[in-house]
């Protein structure tokens, strides 16, 4: 599935319970990604594949607004994808993190490695965060 967005391209897949949708930013070299759905050891491939498809970005805005859900693995893909950045200079961010979901950060201390913004908008109004 694709959708577009009034940033521009923008691409969708769905894995039963999780709905990723990459976006290119308006600064160059940022995307976004909002996760909707439950990200777990069962629907993390689409977002694996997203950022696959996006891999030359030198930052990824997550944008965990509708994610109601999120274990170990998609924790842990967050997180190599955040090592793999910093290794090419780059960051990963995290906007909207609802309660559920920022608990899961707060718990295994990966609250305290992401930079994490109130929402979408406010991370991509932060123009230091790309350095």
């Amino acid at each position: 599935m694709e959708t577009a967005s009034r940033t521009g391209e923008a691409r969708a897949s769905r894995v039963a319970r999780l709905l990723v949708v990459g976006r290119h930013g308006e600064r160059p070299g940022t995307v976004v990604l909002a996760l909707d759905g439950e990200l777990d050891h069962d629907t993390a491939d689409p977002l694996r594949s997203a950022l696959r498809e996006y891999a030359g970005a030198m930052r990824v805005v997550v944008d965990c607004a509708g994610l109601r859900f999120c274990d170990s693995t998609g924790l842990n893909v967050l997180l190599r994808t955040r090592l793999r950045l910093l290794a090419e200079g780059g960051h990963v961010d995290l906007a909207g993190l609802r309660p559920p979901v920022r608990r899961i950060f707060e718990i295994t201390g990966a609250l305290r490695v992401f930079r994490v913004y109130a929402d979408v908008d406010a991370a991509l109004a932060d123009t230091g965060a790309g350095d």
